[in-house]
C-alpha cells in the first residue's frame, strides 16, 4: 500500500527536540509578558478609572484607556509615566525579605551537596566548566538521557539538583539587579536638580496658582503670566541641561574615563561661561517671581514687569558676552559632535560610562549629542517667547516699549551670531576644498603668472555651487564654482580630488570690471565677460532659473565691493606668501595658547574655591575681577615679586581711565 506523502508526514512521531523548542518559546513569551507588566519593582495591571483620577507621577487627569495600577503600593499612573515613577518600596522590601535568607543559605551550601565527589564533578562537567549555569540548564536535559541502567538513577538526581541550583542562582541575580537603586556619584546632582525644579513642574502658570486667585485676574494678564512662566520654566530646563553637561558628562570624562582635557574642551566648548550667563539670568527671573508673590501665599504670584530685565539682559556687556559664547559654541557644534562619535567608537572606558549615565529617565533624554543640540537651539527660542509676552501686554506703554526694544536687540544679536557662524563654516569649507586640491594643481592666468592652491586661503569664500560650463563644440562640462572675495574659480573633481578646470579658458576669473548678462531665450544661461585684454566671455548654465538669478545677483554684488589690484594683487610674491603663512601660524598658536590659558585659569579658580578662596587679600597676590562676573568665579593670578602689590591699583586706575576716555569719545 502506497501512502500519500502528506499522510506519512502526519504519522511521523514528534521529535523531543521540537517539543523542547516549543516549551522554550512559550517560556520566553511568558517572561516578556511579565517584564512588560514589571517596571521599577511595580506589578502594573490595567485599570478603568474616572476622569477625575490624578496620575501619581505627573498629577494630571487620567483617561480610562491608559491607566495602570500597582496593587503593592496603590499608585495609579499614565502608561507613559511608568519609567519616571520611583521604585516600588513595598515590592522591594518584600523581595529582599524573601531572597536574603535564601541567598545566605545558598552561599553557605557546600559544593558537595551538588556534586558528591570531585571525580564525578569532573566527569560530568569536563570542558564545559566555564559555561554559565543558564546555558548548562538549557543544554542538559535529564529526560533525553537514554539507555541508563539502575545505577544511573543517582546520576539523574545529581544532574537535576545541579541544574535547579544554577537556575536559582541566575534568578536570584536578576532579582537583585531589579532591586538595585542605581546610586552613582552623579545622583546627588540629579536629586538637587529635581528639588530645584519643583517650582516649575506644572505645565502652566494657571495650574500653579489657586483657582480663587485666578478668577480675580483679567484674561490678558493670565495669558501674559502663562508666557512668563514658560520663559522661567524653559530657562530652568536649559540651565539643567548645562549642569548635566558640566556635572555628569564632562566630570565623568575627565575623572572616570581619564580623557585628555583638550579633547573634553573640544566636545564642550565654553561650557563654564555659558552656565554662568544663564544661571545669572535664571536667578534674575526667579527674583522677579519672588517679588510678585502675594503676601501670605507661596504659590500665588504675578510678574507685572519684565521688559526692563530683558532689555538689560540682551544689551550692553551681557549681549556681547552672549554673542561671543554662542558664536563659538555653535560654530564648533559639528566638530564637537563628530569628535564625540569618534571617541565613543574607540574608547572602551567611555562606552560603559555613557551606558550607565543614560539609564535614568532624565539622562536618557539628555545624552551628550542631545545636550549639545539643545544648547545651540536655545538662543532661537527667546524671540518667540518675548513676542508672545508683548502680544499679551496691555495697558502699559512703557513695558511694551521695553519689550519691543529687547526683541529688536535680540534679533540683531541672533543675526550677528548667524553671520559669524556662517563665516566660520565658510572658512572651514574652504580649508576642506584646499585640502582636497591636488598639490600639483596650478592654473595660468591672463597677464602672466601661475595660480596655485595656496592662493585660495588668502581669500574669503562667499558662495559655492555646481554649474555647467559651455566650451567649444557646444559641449557642457560640470564644474564646481567658487565665488571668492575678488575672483571666480572653476574646479573639476576627479577621484575625490579637486583640480583646476583645464578647458579652453583660464579657470580663474577676476571680478574687477566683470560684466554679467543673461542669455536671451535661455532661462538658465548667463554670460560672464571679463575686462582682460582681449576680453573673454564665459557661458555658464545653472540647474534652474532661480539658480541663475542667485548666481548673477551674488556675482554682481561681490564685483561692486571687489578690491583693486593695487590693494590686493591677484598673485602674491613668494616673500609676501611666506610672511602671510608665518602670520597665520602665529595666529593659530595664539589661539591654542589662549585656550590653554583659559583651561588653566578655570582649574586655578577651582583650586582656589576648593582650598577656601580668598587668595586675593594675601601679600603678593593680584586679583582681577569683572563687573559682569560673580564673586565666586574670580580669576586669581599669583606673583612673588616685590612689585606685585602695586599691580592691582595700577590696573584698576588704567581700566577706569580707559572707560572714561571711551565714554567721552563716544559722547
Amino acid at each position: 500500500i502506497t501512502w500519500p506523502v502528506t499522510r506519512l508526514s502526519v504519522c511521523l512521531p514528534v521529535c523531543p527536540q521540537n517539543k523542547e523548542k516549543v516549551r522554550l518559546k512559550e517560556r520566553e513569551k511568558e517572561a516578556r509578558e511579565r517584564e512588560a507588566r514589571y517596571s521599577n519593582g511595580h506589578l502594573f495591571t490595567s485599570l478603568t478609572v474616572s476622569s477625575t483620577t490624578l496620575c501619581s507621577s505627573c498629577n494630571r487627569s487620567i483617561t480610562a484607556k491608559e491607566a495602570l495600577s500597582c496593587p503593592a503600593c496603590n499608585v495609579t499612573i499614565h502608561n507613559r509615566c511608568r519609567d519616571s515613577l520611583a521604585s516600588c518600596a513595598k515590592m522591594k522590601q518584600r523581595v529582599r525579605t524573601v531572597l536574603l535568607p535564601l541567598i545566605t543559605c545558598l552561599s553557605e551550601r557546600p559544593s558537595s551537596a551538588i556534586y558528591p565527589s570531585d571525580s564525578l564533578r569532573q566527569s560530568l562537567l569536563g570542558s564545559r566548566r566555564v559555561r554559565s549555569g543558564l546555558s548548562l540548564a538549557k543544554s542538559v536535559s535529564t529526560n533525553n538521557i537514554a539507555g541508563m541502567s539502575e545505577d544511573s538513577v543517582g546520576l539523574r538526581r545529581i544532574l537535576s539538583q545541579s541544574t535547579e541550583s544554577l537556575n536559582f542562582r541566575s534568578r536570584t541575580l536578576s532579582l537583585e539587579s531589579l532591586t538595585d537603586d542605581g546610586e552613582w556619584w552623579w545622583s546627588p546632582l540629579l536629586e538637587e536638580l529635581q528639588e530645584e525644579g519643583s517650582c516649575v513642574q506644572a505645565d502652566s502658570w494657571s495650574l500653579v496658582v489657586e483657582p480663587n486667585f485666578l478668577q480675580t485676574l483679567h484674561k490678558d494678564l493670565i495669558k501674559k503670566q502663562d508666557v512668563i512662566y514658560e520663559l522661567i520654566q524653559t530657562e530652568f530646563h536649559h540651565v539643567r541641561t548645562l549642569r548635566i553637561m558640566e556635572g555628569v558628562y564632562r566630570r565623568g570624562m575627565l575623572e572616570e574615563v581619564m580623557m585628555e582635557a583638550a579633547v573634553v574642551h573640544t566636545i564642550f566648548p565654553c561650557l563654564d561661561p555659558l552656565l554662568e550667563w544663564h544661571s545669572n539670568f535664571l536667578s534674575e527671573l526667579l527674583n522677579r517671581r519672588r517679588e510678585g508673590l502675594v503676601e501670605g501665599s507661596a504659590n500665588n504670584f504675578t510678574v507685572r514687569s519684565i521688559g526692563d530685565l530683558l532689555l538689560r539682559q540682551f544689551s550692553g556687556q551681557c549681549a556681547d558676552d552672549m554673542k561671543k559664547l554662542y558664536s563659538e559654541f555653535c560654530s564648533r557644534h559639528p566638530k564637537a559632535v563628530k569628535l564625540y562619535k569618534e571617541v565613543l567608537t574607540r574608547d572602551r572606558k567611555l562606552q560603559p560610562f555613557i551606558r550607565r549615565a543614560c539609564r535614568g529617565p532624565l539622562l536618557r533624554r539628555h545624552g551628550v549629542q542631545e545636550c549639545i543640540l539643545l544648547v545651540t537651539q536655545r538662543i532661537t527660542k527667546y524671540p518667540v517667547i518675548i513676542q508672545r509676552i508683548l502680544d499679551n501686554t496691555k495697558g502699559s506703554e512703557e513695558e511694551a516699549q521695553a519689550l519691543r526694544q529687547a526683541l529688536l536687540l535680540l534679533k540683531e544679536l541672533i543675526s550677528s551670531v548667524d553671520q559669524e557662524v556662517l563665516e566660520l563654516d565658510r572658512t572651514r569649507r574652504l580649508q576642506e576644498i584646499q585640502a582636497r586640491l591636488d598639490p600639483r594643481a596650478q592654473a595660468d592666468v591672463r597677464g602672466g603668472g601661475v595660480f596655485r592652491g595656496g592662493e585660495l586661503l588668502r581669500r574669503r569664500l562667499l558662495y559655492e555651487g555646481a554649474l555647467l560650463w559651455k566650451v567649444q563644440g557646444s559641449r557642457m562640462k560640470d564644474v564646481q564654482v567658487l565665488l571668492m572675495s575678488d575672483i571666480l574659480v572653476f574646479l573639476q573633481e576627479k577621484d575625490q580630488k579637486f583640480t583646476f578646470a583645464s578647458l579652453d579658458k583660464s579657470p580663474v576669473v577676476s571680478l574687477n570690471n566683470l560684466i554679467v548678462r543673461d542669455i536671451a531665450n535661455q532661462e538658465r544661461g548667463m554670460y560672464l565677460i571679463s575686462a582682460s585684454t582681449p576680453p573673454e566671455m564665459y557661458e555658464l548654465h545653472a540647474s534652474s532659473k532661480d539658480g541663475r538669478r542667485t548666481w548673477m545677483s551674488r556675482i554682481q554684488q561681490t564685483a561692486l565691493s571687489c578690491p583693486s589690484r593695487d590693494e590686493f594683487p591677484l598673485i602674491e610674491t613668494e616673500d609676501k606668501a611666506l610672511l602671510r603663512r608665518l602670520k597665520a601660524d602665529i595666529q593659530q598658536k595664539d589661539r591654542e595658547v589662549l585656550e590653554l590659558l583659559q583651561e588653566r585659569v578655570t582649574l586655578f579658580s577651582d583650586l582656589v574655591e576648593a582650598t577656601g578662596g580668598g587668595g586675593g587679600d594675601e601679600e603678593g597676590g593680584v586679583e582681577l575681577t569683572s563687573s559682569s562676573s560673580s564673586s565666586s568665579c574670580r580669576n586669581l593670578f599669583r606673583a612673588d615679586t616685590p612689585h606685585a602689590p602695586q599691580a592691582e591699583p595700577l590696573l584698576t586706575s588704567s581700566i577706569t581711565e580707559g572707560e572714561s576716555s571711551s565714554s567721552s569719545s563716544s559722547s
